[in-house]
């Protein structure tokens, strides 16, 4: 036999022991391997799965069966949506009234097209048959704990099938009302940053009027309506940062719970003679000018009345939600600059940039408080 016949068989026989040796190497793969890219017929699992749910106690005490993931929300008022707006505006999925013009320039226009479904409280006119159509996973209510609180919250939840929670916020409060809106949507982090805002500018206006003091409270009314013949009288609900910052004198018999205030006469708030005066954004400011009567008020005499800033929402309130802290520190610089010293634009814009997503511009700022400093 010839060397290349004999070189040809060795080859050969190499040839066959490594494929064999491979052979022997892939039976050794355990039977309950996959290859990595085999095609499952399973549907694939998504990280957060919306029919999983979990049991949230509302401030109510109600225990509510809610998704364990919320992207889709739907608020019981405008109260309500001011506060979900700041903490997750896109989960909001309808709106509790239209967006005045004024807030067009704060507000991202995609925000605008939203469905009207009203309110609850307040007007009343809440549309359940707009809501269920929207399907959102659920539907939130922030503020005061009304008496018919847990029959309300529990009708609107019967009538469209969708679990409804209330959550407890006053101004003291709105810190804590934060954190648990946050558990609740899975937004902690966020949460507490606004948290911390709402405690840090209330706590804030505390100091300030202890400073101030009682015998340092400057006389006020607040007043609203396009006569300005009607005011947010002492101890009413709407009135809570004028009684807070100031004397509030508009005293009455039969406090109205409304924020159109109580009705009164020239004759009334002639003997109130306060040293301040604050009106509600387009109301009668614009016509003190022009009107005789209203020039015997010392407020009016000394220049001392000014228009709330109004953008999207008014300061003082209207309604009485966040947009509050910002009044507090509005007011507080106006009434007692030698106490509350805040750059006040600074603080505006960081509001803005907080609550309403908004780089508020010098420009913005300036035609905001132009009738009220």
């Amino acid at each position: 036999m010839s060397k290349k016949i004999i070189s040809l068989l060795i080859v050969v026989c190499l040839l066959l022991s490594m494929v064999t040796a491979c052979s022997n190497s892939e039976s050794k793969i355990p039977s309950n391997t996959e290859p990595t890219n085999k095609v499952s017929n399973e549907p694939e699992k998504k990280p957060e799965d919306e029919s999983k749910t979990l049991i949230f106690t509302d401030s109510a005490g109600r225990e509510v069966e809610v998704p364990a993931s919320i992207t889709r929300i739907a608020a019981s008022g405008p109260l309500a949506q001011i506060v979900i707006f700041a903490l997750a505006p896109d989960m909001l999925i309808g709106l509790s009234d239209k967006w005045g013009s004024v807030a067009e320039q704060y507000i991202d226009t995609k925000y605008y097209n939203l469905p009207i479904f009203g309110q609850f409280y307040g007007k009343g006119e809440l549309n359940l048959e707009e809501v269920a159509k929207a399907d959102p996973q659920i539907i939130i209510d922030i503020g005061e704990s009304k008496s018919s609180i847990v029959e309300d919250m529990d009708g609107i939840s019967e009538q469209v099938g969708i679990p409804t929670v209330h959550i407890e916020a006053t101004t003291e409060s709105m810190g804590q009302a934060y954190r648990t809106l946050g558990n609740l949507l899975g937004r902690e982090k966020e949460a507490e940053v606004l948290a911390q805002y709402c405690e840090e500018i209330y706590n804030n206006t505390q100091e300030v009027m202890q400073k101030v003091g009682e015998a340092g409270r400057i006389n006020l009314i607040y007043s609203v309506g396009e006569d300005g013949l009607s005011v947010l009288a002492k101890d009413s609900f709407h009135a809570e940062i004028i009684d807070q910052v100031g004397n509030n004198v508009a005293v009455v018999d039969d406090i109205s719970s409304k924020g159109s205030g109580n009705p009164v006469d020239m004759e009334q708030i002639i003997l109130w003679d306060p040293d301040v005066i604050i009106f509600a954004p387009g109301g009668y400011y614009s016509s003190i000018a022009e009107d005789k009567a209203w020039q015997e008020l010392r407020a009016i005499k000394n220049n001392k009345y000014f228009e709330v800033p109004m953008g999207p929402y008014n300061w003082i309130g209207s309604p009485p939600s966040v947009n509050r802290y910002m009044g507090m520190i509005w007011i507080t610089q106006l009434l007692y600059p030698e106490v509350a010293q805040y750059n006040l634009y600074e603080e505006t814009a960081k509001y803005y940039k907080l609550f309403y997503h908004c780089e508020l511009s010098e420009d913005q700022y300036n035609d905001l408080i132009k009738n009220s400093k």
